[in-house]
């Protein structure tokens, strides 16, 4: 048993490695949405089962959860045989990644010719190749429609890389020189993350630190079972829907019964929509890593690592669109099926612990890339773009407005630093007026923003949701507002035919696309709310005159 100074020391240096590792990659990275937006993860994992050790405290939670399953794959085909040296890529969705833009580099760390642990990285890559620039192929029906499948494979051996995979990839995607950035940078937070390692390895010892490794899993998991006893037992259900799948405008419904008992809690989708044809799917490892992610919404102070997910069991069966199989399209798992599942845990958990509740947050991405030729500097490029909206009010306060996702803490990039990378202008940025769902506690303001391709010629894609039911109020809350996009297309308005999914929609000069987000729901009834509380709303133009009076019975005077 490690005493508790020792303990807390060690918990702190695995997590600051894991920090360092995300700090190298975004100062490294090519791509905005990495060196600006932060959508990437590191973490350490054990060399066994590779269950999570740590994680960065900035790295996005949906890659971290995930990344266990893929490094746990790795580990079970490569354990045995890999050594020193070696970097595996991975994105393959049905070995623990999720969807294919998110590319993973784990690394195993040897002490005196002995498996220690692994090191991982992910990382989004605005491209894999497949049929769109960018990967959001809304009309996919299979997984290679979406772009280049990696399993598991050894890309570096005794610290080389293999050129003839690495030319395979970067012969299969858009702007090689970019993604070949990318990935220097991912295998740079590695080599660093390992100096680091080693380092608290010569100073405390490979036992010391195995036991350390156990007994902070144990920790955690003790600390998540006390919370689990503060929640009354019984079942608790909640559904919720995504728009559609890309191709039939049907909803797919997250159906979820969660039983909690004295020492457990089961997050049960059986009940959910089965399989659907378009990339709308999700696979386990990030249905799981979602329901995760709402627990842990719910208990902040609880340190991240395997063992907060010991007592928490998810069943996803594969007659559900939650847990796609072979070839079943995935692009939209990450950025916005999991929101939906964690928005449906966020409603059953509102009924087991109402002091700790919130409306919904925003549930949706909004991803748009596009990808062309910029005749004015000669070269191709792939924009990739996403953006923030509303979380919900809670006992307490007001949502948080143009915030990130619940499943990730990536930033939107600075218009200034994506305005560098592609001929695209960003016309209007701003929060969105009357986006907050009314409450005691207002849900926070998504945001509004326009953009203009100026020069050359592109495809666009668009992949989001929440455009037919914004996020949810509880205790009396209303919703938040829903999504809506519009282009001008050659002059002419122009909507997608499912609101907010399309691919592959020719893009010229001149041509622009605006996009609203959802505000968070409202938590309490809105005729709570005091009217110093709306005047203040009005006077920073967050409401309308008619908002005020429709929802809160106020007038400006």
């Amino acid at each position: 048993m490690t005493d508790l100074i020792t303990l807390t020391v060690l918990q702190n240096r695995f997590r600051q490695i894991a920090e360092e590792m995300d700090i190298i990659f975004d100062r490294a990275a090519f791509s905005p949405i990495i060196s600006e937006g932060r959508d990437r993860a590191s973490g350490i994992y054990t060399g066994d089962e590779g269950l999570l050790i740590a994680q960065g405290t900035t790295g996005m939670p949906i890659h971290i959860g995930a990344m266990q399953f893929g490094v746990s794959s790795i580990a079970r085909k490569h354990g045995k045989t890999c050594r020193p040296g070696d970097i595996f890529i991975l994105n393959d969705p049905y070995m623990g990644g999720t969807h294919l833009m998110d590319v993973k580099l784990v690394m195993p760390v040897f002490v005196e010719d002995e498996l220690f642990c692994f090191l991982g990285s992910s990382g989004h890559w605005p491209d894999i190749g497949g049929a769109v620039p960018g990967g959001y192929v809304t009309y996919a029906t299979e997984i290679q429609q979406e772009g280049v499948r990696l399993g598991g494979i050894r890309l570096y051996r005794d610290g080389k890389v293999d050129e003839n995979i690495l030319q395979l990839i970067l012969d299969n995607v858009r702007v090689p020189a970019q993604r070949l950035g990318d990935l220097q940078a991912q295998v740079a937070s590695l080599k660093a993350g390992e100096e680091d390692l080693r380092r608290v390895v010569a100073e405390y010892g490979v036992a010391t630190l195995r036991t350390a490794i156990k007994d902070l899993r144990q920790q955690a998991a003790n600390l998540v079972r006390e919370r689990i006893k503060t929640i009354k037992p019984g079942t608790y259900t909640f559904e919720d829907a995504m728009d559609n799948d890309g191709i039939d405008d049907e909803p797919l419904w997250v159906r979820l019964d969660m039983h909690v008992e004295s020492q457990r809690i089961v997050f049960d989708f059986s009940r959910s929509t089965a399989p659907c044809k378009g990339p709308m799917n999700s696979v386990y490892a990030t249905t799981a890593s979602a329901a995760y992610i709402a627990f842990k919404h719910m208990f902040p102070e609880i340190p991240m690592n395997a063992g907060c997910f010991e007592p928490l069991e998810v069943i996803a069966p594969t007659s559900t669109f939650l847990n796609a199989e072979y070839p079943r399209p995935v692009s939209g798992c990450a950025a916005e099926v999991s929101q939906r599942v964690v928005d449906t845990c966020f409603g059953a958990l509102a009924q087991a612990i109402p002091e700790r509740a919130t409306g919904a947050p925003v549930g949706t991405s909004l991803n748009v890339a596009i990808g062309g030729y910029d005749p004015a500097e000669d070269r191709r490029y792939i924009f990739y773009f996403y953006t923030g909206g509303g979380h919900g009010g809670f006992s307490g306060g007001d949502g948080i407005s143009n915030a990130c996702t619940s499943v990730g803490l990536a930033k939107t990039p600075t218009l200034e630093s994506v305005e560098q990378q592609a001929p695209i202008f960003f016309e209007h940025y701003a929060l969105r007026e009357d986006s907050g769902g009314a409450g005691r506690y207002r849900g926070g303001l998504g945001v509004q923003y326009s953009l203009r391709l100026l020069r050359g010629e592109a495809r666009l894609s668009i992949l989001g949701d929440r455009s037919k039911r914004g996020p949810f109020g509880i205790n009396g809350g209303a919703s938040g507002a829903a999504t809506t996009v519009e282009l001008s297309l050659d002059g002419k308005p122009y909507t997608p035919r499912l609101r907010t999914k399309e691919g592959n929609i020719m893009f010229q000069p001149g041509d622009s696309l605006q996009i609203q987000t959802p505000g968070g729901g409202g938590y309490g009834a809105p005729k709570d709310r005091p009217q110093d509380a709306v005047r203040s709303d009005l006077k920073r133009g967050y409401i309308s005159t008619t908002f005020a009076s429709k929802q809160y019975g106020v007038t400006s005077n």
